[in-house]
């Protein structure tokens, strides 16, 4: 009796393993992260002020990184066989700083003509470009930006388009192919943008020129992303019509697709609507917040962070319930119309709303190497208003939220045990202007280190700098 059973079930199985690999994946990776974390010994820090992301400040405790990961934290921790032993009296010891916003490696130094490679401005719409595939490995920024305890950071397209297409999570290590950096397993961002950046750019070159437009673009594009759901399957497609203006046959949609081949464009927005592709949209009003919510509820996507966010204190509480992240500057204001109601008080004020998750960001290759100090304005100005934030709080603005919103909480932006071995000791409290980064571990492997030379690494561009310039002579 029991061998039949066994036949049968072996059936179901093989028979499940073959519709699932004729099942279209929209978020395969023909491109797929070749990160290796480095060989490292056990570190013990010992006798450090342990901010560890979760909220809990640990004076006088110890950090044991070992096999790459956090291995313990406490009072008297034992020194494995092996390991380096590090004084950190009067030092402090955080989690590595992620930033949830950046462009280096498309946007990269030098900053020439040749080197723009951020915005595919050729149409307002471009779900199908990867920013993976515009950065340049050898971008200094990179390495000045570890100098600041950058660990994980992630590289998007520029705000030029309505849809920007893929952003990519990488791990701040010298490497010479982006596939060497490309955090392994975290989840791709989808780039979107509202309000000025897309009038101002395509107000001249057939639209949109007004946010009525651009709304009415993201909506075709989900709506044929929608259609395309449907027809090519997924793990969440509806097996029936969802929308009563989804078609019945083969018939091309709006964007030309007949539902007869691959459409890069819609393999990213269906990878959204799925929720495998984490949805960060560019936007500054707290009234087109509100609209992009609504937007996302028509289509059944979840935004992961709005970005820049300078209104979001006016939305805290709707962020809050619709669980998305806002992503500030601490004080960038009145730049452009859309930025003169940004307030220094703004983080602040999102942090306060119960559920909330408020991250301070950079979108700028020099605010990258301080987000430390970005994060202390922020908890200045609070303090003017009467709202007291405490360090142990704060620098979860610059860790554990950002780790949240791309996806890889479960793996670092906190220091737990079995968590990467992602840390920073600082010459002392990190939110002072005077604190810097003197030591930086990225998977329990020491990768920069202030005060010794063979733990500062350069560009390969740098590098070869003064060789180009003496025509090769040293």
């Amino acid at each position: 009796m029991l061998r039949p059973m066994l036949v049968a079930l072996a059936a179901i199985l093989l028979a499940a393993n073959a519709q699932a690999a004729t099942k279209p994946r929209f978020t395969d990776d023909p491109y797929p992260s070749t990160y290796r974390p480095i060989a490292s010994q056990p570190v013990l820090l010992r006798h450090a002020t342990v901010l560890t992301g979760t909220g809990a400040r640990l004076d006088d405790a110890d950090v044991l990184l070992a096999d790459g990961k956090v291995a313990a934290l406490g009072q008297g921790l034992q020194a494995p066989a092996g390991a380096q032993v590090v004084d950190a009296t009067g030092k402090w010891v955080t989690p590595g700083i992620i930033d949830v916003h950046s462009h280096l490696g498309v946007y990269p130094s030098p900053g020439v003509s040749a080197h723009s490679d951020g915005n595919e401005a050729t149409a307002p719409v471009t779900p199908n470009v990867w920013a993976e595939h515009s950065i340049w490995p050898q971008d200094p920024g990179f390495l000045t930006a570890l100098a600041g305890g950058i660990t994980t950071l992630q590289v998007l397209p520029g705000s030029a388009n309505l849809i920007g297409g893929r952003g990519v999570t990488l791990r701040n290590v010298p490497a010479t192919t982006y596939q060497a950096m490309k955090f392994p397993g975290a989840p791709w961002g989808l780039k979107m943008a509202c309000g000025e950046n897309p009038k101002r750019v395509y107000g001249k070159k057939g639209g949109p020129s007004t946010r009525m437009a651009n709304v009415a673009g993201y909506r075709a594009a989900f709506i044929d992303a929608a259609e395309y759901l449907r027809k090519h399957g997924g793990d969440e497609a509806p097996t029936k019509k969802k929308h009563w203006w989804q078609s019945d046959d083969e018939q091309a949609d709006s964007d030309a697709d007949s539902g007869g081949k691959r459409d890069l464009k819609l393999d990213t927005l269906a990878g959204a609507i799925n929720g495998d592709i984490l949805v960060h949209i560019h936007c500054y009003r707290a009234d087109e917040m509100a609209t992009m919510l609504d937007l996302a509820k028509e289509f059944g996507f979840h935004v992961a962070a709005f970005h820049h966010a300078v209104e979001a204190y006016k939305v805290a509480d709707r962020l809050a319930a619709a669980d998305t992240c806002a992503a500030m500057w601490a004080d960038w204001w009145g730049f452009k119309m859309e930025a003169f109601d940004g307030i220094q008080e703004n983080v602040a004020l999102v942090d306060r709303v119960p559920g909330s998750c408020a991250i301070v960001h950079s979108d700028s290759e020099e605010g990258i190497q301080r987000l430390n100090q970005e994060a202390a304005k922020v908890i200045a100005h609070a303090q003017l208003a009467g709202i007291v934030i405490t360090p142990e709080h704060a620098i979860q603005w610059i860790t554990r939220n950002p780790a949240r919103a791309l996806g890889v909480l479960d793996r670092t932006g906190t220091l737990e045990p079995g968590k990467l071995g992602d840390v920073v000791v600082w010459s002392g409290t990190p939110f002072s202007v005077y604190a810097q980064a003197e030591q930086v571990y990225i998977d329990g492997a020491r990768v920069y280190d202030r005060h010794d030379p063979r733990y500062q690494p350069s560009s390969d561009f740098l590098l070869g700098q003064p060789a180009a310039m003496t025509g090769g002579v040293r």
